[in-house]
């Protein structure tokens, strides 16, 4: 194939990738380069933050059977506070553009490893939380910068 269809075909008509591109014809992207190459960083990192806070409140959900029938001693304060931090991930994962839900969702793992006071395995929780949102605001700082 030469001319048209070559291009057509997608393969390169030279050494120099497509505008915009580094080394292409156009330079950098207006804007200067984007750093994580997403078409929307802010989006994403909001979408990973969402995304987190929903798995928790599922799971924290999920977990009231097993704790009660395993743990056997879940009291009534110990579901309510579940039920409640839960609640809190999910309206905080609605709220992820507002720049304090990062915070708010920092403290909501706190509050989850505090209610290991109430049972054990909602530290244990707490903890596994707790290493998911570190990972999560990790990666919101090197997308974002």
């Amino acid at each position: 194939m030469t001319g048209p269809e070559q291009q057509r075909a997608g393969a390169p008509d030279g050494p120099a990738g497509a505008p915009g591109e580094p080394g292409g014809r156009g330079g950098p992207p207006a804007g200067g380069p984007r750093r994580s190459g997403l078409r929307n960083p802010e989006r994403a990192v909001r979408g990973l933050g969402a995304g987190t806070l929903s798995l928790e409140a599922l799971v924290l959900l999920l977990a009231i059977q097993p704790i009660r029938v395993v743990g056997g001693d879940l009291s009534g304060t110990a579901i309510g506070a579940v039920v409640a931090l839960a609640v809190t991930a999910v309206v905080l994962a609605g709220m992820m553009r507002r720049p304090w839900a990062w915070h708010a969702g920092t403290a909501l793992q706190g509050l989850l490893m505090l209610a290991g006071l109430l049972h054990w395995s909602l530290f244990a929780l707490g903890v596994i939380f707790a290493l998911v949102w570190a990972y999560a605001l990790h990666v919101r700082r090197v997308i974002l910068g």
